[in-house]
């Protein structure tokens, strides 16, 4: 069977649940006894098995298969778990990690047995790696025989059932639930038994709670049974019920199902006496972990409101690229409209009004295109509490993260480029930020140290906010490591505002550690971060008090393709500037404009604002004479501010992006040109870059 053509698939979920796994055993690390977290663990390495099963990736089935034997054990309360588990449960994400890029790049998941981790995983199952397991009795085996004679299809009544089993429907029966026994027969053409099995097992899971299945649900998922198999259950509905949502699986001949009266059956006993030596609590405790999740199940399930699922569908990132070009096409389109009825207006209003209706129209389409590809930058970021766990471990701090924001949403390409820059912050925090435990002490901090990310929305931006509590940024050391280097000179330094000095971090292989480690100290990361978020006409800005602590601040546009902007002119030529970035409009006389350090500013309410004259930048001559009064674009940069000398405003319009390709370059303050609605290019001015 070719498999191939789900390979897309089976990385997507893959990663989803390797995610989940990160999450879930994180908590389970500060949460030892969270039977729901053990459970979600569970069900994640349980589909990521199946999985690689049906993929025929059979060593990352293994690995995942060990892992879910020591989560079964956990789970029934046979294991505790403990720091060691936890490590090794780590690196065997990572392992599982590696084989699904393996599997990305060339379809193939490598030839690494993991044999090390396997034997680990071994030796918890064995009480080796564990907590010692739980001291079992030796448990006598009783027979379930109904009172009346069995059938052939009564196949639930040949099951042995130790006492925990026994125990488990006993206290079930207590609560008022029902116990059935249930046959599955498998058609003889069905190809994949072990997954028509497998949904059954998840069919009948919706209705009721499995206890025992015979043969078991690991020979089942191995295939290692004939045609049928069948299953012990618990549950609050009729025996119909089941039978139905078995039955609602395709391939299947046949089911049949019929209540257990424990109570009536010739070999039912309770423990006796001998059984008792071993103590009471412990094997309470471990027969008892099943009817409590029965009973939280049901909780769950009587709970009002379903659910809705399949709202979601994948889509190929390249699609939404032609969706979103096609829709700037027609916001071309719509502009040329705009332009041309101009003249014809006044003469004809139902001219007019569809103008208005289309106008409308791709204004909503392009917000439709939008949302759908915005995605929030969770999918980035929670990955980063696993790395810090781990940075935690190796550089011998305590530290905690701490992160607000998840849901904040960004447009896909924005977020599949994020990634790294977060994550060489945040190493940067950890690394030089946060101080040792001794230091710590001596300035009467709290032992742990704090990171924190924070991200929210800010009008047409996203911020994005990564700091600590540590040592702060020694502007004073940066400053002598760019003489050192010779980056800056003596008297260079000596003139250099503390902005300009901390600036030096995002030169290249510029860094401050005293030694080499695998974390830092390369000069590799600030320049990273700053040209990574730059190219995606983003700008860093850091805020730092020594001994208190620094926030690196990103801030980033919501999107890359269509924005609200101001056109204006110089020169007689247009431009478009970017309405995120303007603060106000202003009419300023030329008496009001002044020098500093020989240099153009004006005192606009309190705040000394330097000009920057476009016609000069730009290299054109003006077409407004000197003893005119100045038309200035207030513009802003995180806490900078600049006014823009122009000659014309023409007024706010909706402009499509497109990129001037690698080829212009050199000219840092001009990010793109826009097609305006009468064919004209108009180029679109970065005031960032300006600034």
């Amino acid at each position: 069977m070719d498999v191939s053509q789900y390979l897309e698939i089976f990385l997507d979920e893959t990663k989803e649940h390797l995610q989940t796994l990160n999450t879930q055993i994180l908590e389970l690390e500060s949460d030892p006894e969270n039977m729901d977290t053990i459970n979600e663990i569970f069900r994640a390495a349980h589909s990521l098995k199946g999985m690689a099963g049906t993929m025929g990736y059979k060593r990352m089935q293994n690995l995942t298969h060990d892992m879910e034997n020591v989560f079964s054990e956990v789970r029934t309360g046979n294991i505790k778990v403990q720091p060691e588990m936890i490590d090794v449960l780590f690196k065997c994400l990572d392992a599982l990690e590696e084989y699904n890029n393996n599997i990305q790049q060339t379809a193939d998941e490598g030839t690494n047995d993991n044999e090390v981790l396997i034997k680990q995983l071994n030796d918890i199952l064995n009480g080796a790696g564990g907590a010692p397991a739980a001291p079992q009795p030796e448990v006598k085996k009783a027979s379930i025989e109904a009172a009346a004679e069995s059938s052939s299809d009564e196949k639930w009544n040949d099951i042995a059932l130790d006492h925990s089993q026994i125990r488990v429907l006993t206290e079930a029966k207590k609560m008022g639930k029902k116990v059935y026994g249930v046959n599955v027969v498998i058609q003889d053409s069905c190809i994949l038994k072990a997954a028509r099995a497998f949904l059954v097992f998840k069919a009948v899971e919706e209705k009721s709670e499995i206890i025992v299945s015979n043969p078991s649900a690991q020979d089942v998922e191995d295939e290692r049974f004939d045609r049928d198999f069948t299953l012990i259950v618990v549950s609050d509905g009729t025996v119909d019920d089941i039978i139905k949502a078995a039955e609602s699986v395709s391939e299947i001949a046949k089911v049949t199902g019929a209540e257990l009266v424990l109570e009536n059956t010739r070999n039912y006993h309770p423990i006796e006496e001998s059984d008792r030596s071993v103590s009471d609590d412990k094997k309470t405790a471990v027969a008892e972990s099943k009817p409590q999740a029965a009973a939280k199940t049901a909780e769950k399930k009587q709970t009002p409101g379903k659910p809705v699922v399949n709202r979601t569908v994948r889509v190929d990132i390249e699609k939404l690229d032609v969706l979103m070009n096609l829709v700037s096409e027609l916001i071309i389109a719509k502009n040329s409209l705009v332009s041309a009825s101009n003249q014809e207006r006044e003469k004809n209003a139902g001219f007019n009004e569809q103008i208005e209706y289309l106008e409308s129209v791709t204004t909503n389409l392009h917000e439709s295109v939008m949302k759908v590809r915005m995605v929030p930058i969770e999918s980035v970021v929670n990955k980063f509490p696993r790395m810090i766990r781990d940075l935690s471990k190796s550089l011998g701090k305590k530290m905690e993260l701490y992160m607000t924001g998840e849901e904040t949403e960004l447009d896909r390409t924005v977020v599949d480029e994020i990634g790294d820059p977060l994550m060489h912050l945040l190493r940067n925090s950890a690394d030089h930020g946060l101080e040792s435990a001794e230091v710590r002490a001596q300035r009467g901090k709290p032992p742990v140290g704090t990171i924190f990310l924070n991200a929210y929305q800010d009008g047409n931006n996203v911020v994005i906010e990564v700091g600590d509590d540590g040592n702060g940024i020694d502007i004073e050391a940066v400053r002598n490591k760019g003489i050192e280097r010779g980056v800056i000179t003596p008297e260079q330094a000596a003139n250099m505002t503390d902005k300009e000095v901390i600036d030096l971090l995002f030169l290249p292989s510029f860094s401050t550690a005293k030694k080499v480690t695998d974390v830092s100290g390369r000069g590799v990361g600030l320049d990273v971060v700053k040209s990574k978020i730059e190219s995606l006409s983003g700008e860093v800005e850091i805020k730092t008090k020594l001994g208190e602590g620094s926030t690196w601040i990103i801030r980033l546009p919501l999107t890359l393709a269509i924005i609200q902007a101001l056109m204006v002119v110089v020169g007689g030529e247009k431009y478009a500037i970017s309405l995120g970035s303007i603060q106000t409009l202003e009419d300023i006389s030329p008496s009001e404009i002044k020098l500093v350090q020989n240099k153009e500013v004006i005192n606009l309410r309190g705040t000394v604002i330097p000009l920057i004259r476009l016609p000069k930048v730009l290299d054109i001559e003006s077409t407004r004479s000197e003893d005119e009064n100045l038309i200035v674009v207030i513009v802003k940069k995180g806490d900078k501010q600049a006014g823009l000398v122009i000659d014309e405003l023409i007024g706010q319009q909706e402009i499509v992006i497109k990129s001037l390709g690698k080829y212009i370059k050199q000219c840092k303050f001009i990010s793109g040109a826009t097609i305006l609605g009468d064919g004209e290019i108009a180029l679109i001015l970065d005031a960032n870059a300006l600034i």
